[in-house]
């Protein structure tokens, strides 16, 4: 079971290579999509920033250390780097899934920051990834995939 440290450390790494992919995407986008696309990944990319100084300044409050170095980042990271030769809807794509992926990953350092009794962490956590299965479900619809979840499994609601 992961610490929260570690937790924290995961996502400020996902979020920095997160940062980077959407700047690639936003230069490299072309097609019918430019517009939309363009705009749309500037402001994933600066919501993406802001994720990193709000995980860092927790982990500091919590006396930890942030990760801070791209060496560390790609280490840490479960985020890929943009491959260079994906089309528009491949990039959204590319993103729904990366945010899917975190999303899911945030559900376990939700649950672990409530079995700490973490409730300011366990918070953080849980409006990143809400904001996280929102944007997942409006790139998967902008490519046509409105049908799939845009919540990992593990997010969805469950009959009782």
């Amino acid at each position: 079971m992961a610490s929260i440290p570690d937790i924290l450390n995961r996502q400020i790494a996902n979020f920095s290579v997160l940062h980077v992919k959407l700047h690639h995407y936003h230069w490299y986008v072309k097609g019918a999509s430019f517009y939309t696309l363009h705009a749309r990944f500037e402001e994933l990319y600066n919501e993406a920033a802001g994720y990193v100084d709000e995980l860092a300044e927790r982990l500091l409050a919590l006396g930890g250390r942030p990760v801070s170095r791209m060496a560390d980042y790609l280490k840490l990271s479960t985020v890929k780097e943009a491959s260079g030769t994906e089309d528009a809807d491949a990039m959204a794509l590319a993103i729904a899934d990366d945010f899917r992926t975190i999303a899911a990953e945030l559900n376990e350092g939700i649950r672990a920051a409530e079995r700490e009794g973490d409730a300011s962490t366990a918070d953080l956590l849980t409006g990143i990834r809400t904001s996280l299965e929102k944007h997942a479900w409006m790139l998967r619809a902008f490519t046509g995939l409105a049908g799939a979840p845009a919540a990992a499994p593990d997010a969805r609601i469950r009959s009782v």
